[in-house]
């Protein structure tokens, strides 16, 4: 397909009625021009132009071939405008497969946000628990958190986002409030399925706890609804429970230890996104670190 970008050429020679001229406005040397075009009219088997030392003008062929090759560069360049006018307002639909909770209470928010700064794009989010498949299935973009497995796919990290320990004043007034790790074990600790002991960080220290778990659930909204309610210490994300914190309803408890760093990344099956996908993702990788 060269034979595109030497018509491209020819275009840019006729316009300019020199190949001296043509090589200033396109940068490409007078002899490669010249080759250019040579190769360009033993391809068709017509002679396009008339040369002379000191200027050039179109055969019958070169004009009928001008006349079609003008139309199409135009149109190449109105393309390239209109995608890079859609690049800069992307829309369509984007379709995304985002973690029931973590959408719900983290990403709700956010994902208005950026709706409102591309009012182009409109938004099919699944939220099922499943992991939908990326190759088969039409879907632009996955959010998932926590280490991913080895697989094709292209992993983009949005952020590490850090749990801490928190409970409500009702059950730290009832159950006292903990001063150190190990006390953990004499409270009620409201924990994920199969979680094993907490294991917690503050600076260069760790503590691993065996805690008690009267609730065991595998919903974040429903961990943070316990907590809330007085029923155990849990850990959570600030994001997800900022409002709680700011109307009291939840404490920081042992504020300097955490819990370890999740990662939540955007898997997408291709590394060439088109606009809309690629916006949402750089969008949340500066948001979410925000946060």
């Amino acid at each position: 397909m060269e034979y595109l970008n030497d018509m491209a050429l020819f275009v840019e020679v006729v316009k300019a009625k020199s190949f001296r001229a043509a090589g200033d406005a396109t940068g490409v040397p007078n002899s490669t021009l010249s080759r250019r075009i040579g190769a360009l009219e033993k391809n068709i088997g017509l002679r396009l132009l008339h040369r002379t030392t000191r200027r050039i003008e179109l055969t019958e062929a070169g004009q009928i071939y001008y006349d079609s090759c003008s139309r199409i560069v135009e149109e190449a360049r109105i393309a390239h405008e209109q995608l890079g006018e859609m690049l800069a307002q992307p829309s369509g639909v984007l379709r995304a497969s985002l973690p029931v909770d973590f959408a719900t209470l983290y990403m709700a928010p956010l994902i208005t946000e950026f709706a409102e700064r591309y009012p182009g794009i409109t938004f099919e989010l699944d939220l099922t628990p499943r992991r939908v498949d990326l190759v088969t299935e039409p879907f632009d973009v996955a959010i998932r958190m926590g280490e991913q497995p080895s697989s094709t796919l292209i992993a983009r990290q949005l952020a590490r986002i850090t749990p801490y320990l928190y409970a409500s004043p009702g059950y730290l007034k009832r159950a006292g409030e903990p001063t150190e790790p190990t006390e953990l074990r004499r409270h009620e600790c409201i924990g994920y399925p199969k979680s094993g002991p907490w294991v917690i960080h503050k600076e260069d220290e760790t503590a691993e706890v065996e805690i008690g778990r009267r609730f065991t659930v595998n919903s974040v909204g429903m961990y943070r609804s316990f907590a809330v309610l007085g029923q155990g210490i849990a850990l959570l994300a600030e994001g997800v429970v900022a409002d709680d914190v700011a109307e009291g309803r939840l404490r920081r408890v042992l504020p300097a230890w955490h819990g370890k760093p999740i990662p939540v990344y955007a898997l997408t099956e291709t590394r060439l996104l088109p606009a809309k996908t690629l916006r949402f993702i750089e969008f949340l990788q500066d948001r979410l670190i925000t946060r």
